[in-house]
């Protein structure tokens, strides 16, 4: 193994400049058809990729103009000058203060990575086919604008604003590029720039999903079958667009597609359908580096000089605010942690990857599971998500491609060093050695990361799972072991929301859940996912039930309304919202400064991972829980009855389910507690682009639901239709062929062409 340092990946971008593929525009210009269908989903086609890109990029202009544009002010670095410095950043997944932001992307333009990028044929630079649909995209987007106008832009949010304008495809890669280190780099901002805001609860980063990828032998008609369930953001550039791609002959898909982005994330075309969830996976460690007097540090006992990197951010009043950087070889050395013997630089496997969007476009043509795979280990781009999937045949496909530093587990241990951040889930490494750079696999596209040969692989005839625990209950059946940590820990609790997965997919497999003959079809499927289940009540009920008949002191209301509750986390569930405040009270210590208090009667054991841990303690610490809730309630004027459809909306719709601590399959997340209204905050986090697909030697069928719908702009007609339409439990029949298109009797069909 031949050991790589962590910035050979930057450094590997240096070499001469390949020349760029001719754009399609210049034999006659970008042109494409945009045909939509119910609730405004549009079907693109054109007959080359600048055209394809041309028609999204206008078509999603239309729908979610202010988004984008408001997000490439935050990849320029330009929010102070427009919103102020102090302001909270457009980040969905965890917002800053503008300043920092700022000097965050003004350090990442400034680097020149994705010039370097540009510079490099694929797959470490972008394919010939990509950079025509981002060029394209870009051309779309501002031909919308110059057609409509800033001051005539139907969306309040930015119409007439100052920081409105057109985009370029240095935008689009930048936004590529900033997905890629969603998990890493562009969540540790603060930690970067040394400018942490003030002291206040601020969002974790979006980390959530469920996926089903089902086999011939789970299945009713014997093909294959996958269930998205991703649970991004309700707000901001990380929403799913809901769109069909479609170059006649070359490329057919339909999914959801990450704002900004010109590919399908998460999707089908007529025989592969995929999903992904994130990964538990390490995508960046932390070096400590040895200091050694000024700027500098010491490897094998030479002396490095640190690198500066001078970064100005204008502010509203035209001065311009200066901050200094500084670089190591390991990658950027982080303004916390840092004392006169030692300073920390974060190394981020994902620095450089631009991969991602071109490893999608591949998958999308993928004709078999087998091309999908050869997809996945010719780009190896995913940043830090799994990878779910399934074709015609019925075999099902799991693993975490995802880039991973190339640490093994020995390493790890011998260079381990302490944390400068507490509860920072990365391994922090001895920078002042050779010996702790990160390693090097042969079937690795570039340097210093694990190769497929090393990833987390399952195929199986039946299924495979994951809601984000770790993948080794992917299948119970087949636990996964022996892959190297950095990817995840084994024989841990798999938590209450997989196991609550898992269950669901065992009764439906044997028949127990009351939907008929065991076997998966899209109709059971679609019911499967939509029961509501809350997996701690279920496991804690009779334990509850027994305590409140053997303390007469709690409140037989409290306990009535419980008892009667069905479990369920539907809009009329009377009780879900009690034992919800219930069980959050539960893991709080029982004094100040002891740890998490654990109610489960039987803990956890790593040989029972599916029924464990269970029940629930009667000791005064659950019983004064119950007591303080019911409190709550009452002191509030707050009926026990209260249900998710009166507590937790989005948009003033009502939103069924539960958290995610609770057990909730399709989990929700509001922005606070519940208020003494008997109301939470908005919903801001959930299932987001829901797919049921069945795919058959006929073609695909298809079910979905975008629950916050296809617009952002509050006066479109499709800003909550579909919300609605999730309120209720309801799905869209997709329309994938030409003819399922062409029968929809509201079909609206426009043909867009480059202005010359």
């Amino acid at each position: 193994m031949k050991l790589m340092p962590a910035a050979a990946i930057a450094l590997a971008l240096l070499a001469p400049a390949v020349p760029a593929a001719p754009a399609e525009a210049a034999g006659g210009g970008y042109s494409a058809t945009i045909r939509r269908t119910e609730y405004g989903i549009p079907h693109i086609t054109a007959k080359d990729y600048g055209g394809l890109g041309f028609g999204y990029g206008y078509a999603f202009a239309q729908d979610n103009l202010c988004t984008l544009a408001s997000w490439v002010v935050t990849l320029r670095g330009e929010r102070s000058r427009y919103f102020g410095p102090e302001a909270e950043s457009d980040d969905p997944a965890k917002p800053v203060a503008n300043l920092a932001s700022d000097v965050y992307y003004k350090s990442v333009a400034g680097s020149g990575v994705v010039r370097r990028l540009l510079a490099r044929p694929a797959p470490v630079g972008p394919s010939a086919e990509l950079r025509r649909l981002v060029d394209g995209y870009v051309a779309g987007y501002n031909r919308y604008l110059e057609d409509t106008g800033v001051a005539n832009l139907p969306d309040p949010r930015c119409r007439g604003k100052a920081w409105v304008g057109p985009i370029t495809a240095t935008d689009m890669w930048a936004n590529l590029l900033d997905l890629s280190r969603m998990s890493s780099s562009s969540s540790l901002k603060e930690a970067i720039t040394g400018m942490a805001g003030p002291e206040k609860p601020r969002p974790m980063p979006a980390a959530g999903s469920n996926a089903w990828a089902l086999g011939r032998e789970a299945t009713r008609g014997g093909g294959g079958m996958v269930l998205a369930d991703p649970h991004f953001p309700w707000q901001g550039i990380r929403r799913f667009y809901q769109i069909q791609l479609t170059i006649p002959g070359v490329l057919d898909v339909a999914g959801g597609s990450l704002y900004g982005t010109p590919v399908v994330q998460i999707g089908h075309n007529a025989k592969v359908a995929w999903t992904h969830t994130v990964t538990h996976a390490q995508h960046f460690t932390v070096y400590r580096l040895a200091l050694a007097g000024g700027h500098g540090y010491t490897v094998d006992g030479r002396v490095e000089p640190m690198g500066e990197q001078e970064v100005e951010v204008t502010l509203p009043d035209g001065t311009v605010s200066r901050h200094t950087l500084l670089t190591s070889r390991y990658g950027p050395v982080l303004a916390v942690g840092q004392s006169d013997e030692a300073a920390y630089a974060l190394a981020d496997a994902n620095a450089a990857n631009l991969r991602a969007a071109d490893e999608w476009l591949a998958m999308a043509r993928a004709g078999s599971l087998d091309e999908l795979r050869a997809a996945q280990r010719t780009y190896q781009g995913m940043p830090f998500v799994h990878t779910l999937a399934t074709d015609v045949s019925g075999t099902a496909y799991f693993a975490d491609t995802s880039v991973v530093p190339h640490v093994t587990d020995a390493q790890a241990e011998r260079c381990a060093k302490p944390s400068p951040v507490p509860g920072l889930d990365a391994y922090v490494l001895d920078g002042s050695t050779s010996a702790c750079l990160w390693g090097r696999d042969s079937d690795a596209v570039v340097p210093g990361i694990f190769g497929p040969g090393k990833q987390p692989t399952l195929i199986r005839a039946d299924y495979v799972a994951n809601s984000n625990n770790t993948y080794w209950m992917t299948n119970p059946a087949k636990p996964l072991t022996g892959y190297p940590k950095a990817y995840g820990k084994t024989g841990t609790d798999v938590q209450p929301r997989p196991r609550v997965s898992l269950d669901m997919i065992a009764q439906r497999l044997s028949g127990a859940d009351g939907l008929g003959a065991p076997g998966f079809t899209l109709e059971t499927l679609q019911a499967t996912v939509h029961g509501k289940r809350n997996l701690t009540f279920e496991l804690m009920r009779d334990d509850l039930l027994k305590m409140c008949r053997a303390h007469p002191e709690l409140s037989h209301e409290g306990c009535r309304t419980l008892e009667k509750w069905d479990g369920r986390a539907t809009l009329d569930g009377e009780g879900a919202i009690l034992w919800r405040e219930f069980f959050m009270r539960l893991g709080r210590p029982v004094k100040a400064g002891d740890p998490p208090y654990s109610p489960w009667r039987v803990s956890f054991d790593p040989a029972r991972p599916l029924t464990t841990p269970r029940g629930l303690k009667d000791d005064p610490a659950v019983r004064q829980a119950l007591a303080d809730a019911v409190g709550f309630f009452r002191s509030n004027g707050i009926p026990l009855t209260l249900t998710p459809g009166q507590a937790q909306s989005y948009a003033s719709i009502p939103i069924p389910g539960c958290t995610e601590g609770e057990g909730c399959f399709d989990r929700v997340r509001t922005g606070g507690p519940l208020g003494t209204d008997g109301r939470y905050p908005e919903v801001n986090t959930g299932s987001s682009f829901m797919m049921a697909v069945e795919l058959t030697p006929a073609g695909p069928r298809t079910r979905t639901v975008l629950t916050y719908s296809l617009s952002a702009d509050p006066a479109s007609p499709h800003h909550t239709d579909q919300t609605a339409l999730f309120s209720r439990g309801g799905w869209v029949t997709e329309r994938f062929t030409a003819a399922e298109i062409a029968a929809d009797p509201h079909l609206e069909t426009v043909t867009v062409h480059e202005r010359h």
